[in-house]
């Protein structure tokens, strides 16, 4: 555990509130720079983590929603640096609201490693998702952000075994992303909440102390039924607000913000 981070500040406070925290999922540069920072201060009011993925021309979890709002900051030209400044942009005005960055390794790796985690810390991030960085092969890794004070989060998904979540959760630092289903981002939910919040529970119980958040396949339809998790994760939805917005010449801020209360409206 990193000593009284920021996100584990904010799931303390959701939990004195009785209610999961709402992350939610933004690309970077989507539509443009200076409109995705426009965005993540916006929602920030209703959202009470943000995430902010790297534009990738080749993701490995992602659906059509949120590669279309890829494809888009791409062809604007944004970069690895334009990530870093939109999130230490954003941290300026909203130092209380925690960012994490999430992307793909082969990334990481031409950026380097060392100079990736150094400007993370400057840009006051506060946690990383690395999709394609797995346990145990992320552990120097996961290191190296700890002593930088940033929390890297670990992925587990439904065929992750007992043997291995046990391995998983031992390593994890403040947070860990639950998977729902098998499946990129953005599908319907295949499996009913039921099974969903069972199987949440088996990974809860072997550390309490660890928060857990849910993703994939989380809309408005089916948040509710989930609210028993430390947290949910909503992505595709707002990257298909953004694209619907933008088709329809329609305030893209304005209308995403409202999705994202919603959201939140639906777990008070």
């Amino acid at each position: 555990m990193i000593i009284n981070s920021l996100i584990s500040r904010t799931f303390n406070k959701t939990k004195k509130e009785n209610r999961p925290a709402l992350l939610t999922y933004t690309v970077a540069g989507d539509n443009t720079k200076k409109r995705s920072l426009e965005i993540l201060k916006s929602i920030s009011k209703y959202a009470d983590i943000c995430e902010l993925g790297f534009p990738h021309n080749t993701p490995i979890a992602d659906g059509g929603q949120i590669q279309t709002s890829a494809y888009r900051a791409i062809k604007n030209g944004i970069k690895i640096n334009d990530v870093f400044s939109i999130a230490n942009q954003f941290k300026k005005s909203k130092k209380n609201k925690p960012i994490i960055l999430m992307g793909y390794y082969n990334m990481i790796y031409q950026y380097n490693e060392n100079k990736f985690i150094d400007k993370c810390k400057k840009s006051k991030v506060d946690g990383l998702i690395v999709v394609d960085l797995p346990y145990p092969e992320n552990k120097s890794f996961s290191f190296k952000c700890k002593k930088k004070g940033i929390n890297f989060i670990q992925l587990v998904s439904p065929t992750t075994s007992n043997k291995r979540l046990k391995k998983i959760i031992k390593d994890s630092h403040d947070m860990v992303y639950y998977i729902s289903m098998l499946s990129t981002t953005g599908g319907k939910l295949k499996v009913a909440p039921k099974k969903i919040i069972k199987r949440y529970n088996n990974i809860k119980s072997l550390n309490k102390n660890k928060n857990v958040v849910i993703g994939f396949g989380i809309t408005e339809k089916t948040i509710k039924s989930l609210k028993k998790a430390d947290g949910l994760v909503v992505g595709s939805a707002i990257c298909k607000g953004i694209t619907v917005s933008i088709n329809k010449r329609q305030n893209v801020v304005t209308n995403v913000t409202n999705i994202v209360k919603k959201l939140r409206n639906k777990i008070k």
